[in-house]
């Protein structure tokens, strides 16, 4: 009975994760990239807003402030590690889930003739403080161009895309967003492959 209860759970936080994100596309048409296998990615930040604050700065310099207060100097490597996840740990996840769920190989391909352009609007960095947590988000707007021109072939935005580990041990905010990238590169390539079905 424990076991048919555990497994239920499971199911339900699974179908839960795939119901909170929302991929719908803005406009365009994707079928003129399908004809590619190679394709340029780039990703951006600009204009993101990071939980209450509208704008990542404002984000930075407070937790900056705090972390510092707390221990000289540990603010600053909060920061270095806040934007040195973004190359290490939040890109690669996302490309490498996309590539899986598509036919593409995506990366720092400047001479192919589309680029993918990632940016990330939204950043819920969540918590996880043992008695309560709250699971990471981001909301991404992703635009499909053809690489000379910067002509829009197709434009999607990805809401709500959910970060969070089994077993709760995610107390790390670049481990809940690294798997928000994760979920997002996975669930927005499967539905790019059935668009260009």
């Amino acid at each position: 009975m424990k076991k048919i209860m555990l497994g239920a759970l499971l199911l339900l936080s699974v179908s839960t994760i795939s119901f909170a994100q929302r991929i719908r596309k803005v406009e365009g048409n994707p079928a003129e990239i399908g004809k590619e296998t190679k394709m340029n990615i780039v990703f951006t930040y600009d204009h993101m807003s990071v939980g209450k604050f509208n704008k990542e700065e404002e984000y930075i310099q407070s937790k900056k402030a705090e972390y510092n207060k707390k221990e000289s100097g540990k603010g600053d490597k909060w920061e270095e590690s806040w934007k040195g996840d973004r190359t290490s740990r939040f890109e690669p996840n996302f490309i490498d889930l996309f590539m899986k769920n598509t036919s593409f190989v995506v990366g720092n391909y400047p001479e192919a003739k589309y680029t993918m352009i990632v940016n990330t609007s939204r950043t819920e960095p969540g918590y996880n403080i043992y008695i309560s947590k709250k699971n990471a988000e981001i909301d991404l707007e992703i635009k499909f161009i053809e690489t000379a021109t910067k002509r829009t072939v197709a434009e999607y935005v990805v809401k709500n895309a959910p970060g969070r580990t089994f077993g709760g041990y995610d107390y790390d905010t670049g481990l809940r967003i690294e798997e928000s990238y994760a979920t997002a590169g996975k669930h927005f390539g499967k539905e790019l492959r059935g668009d260009l079905k």
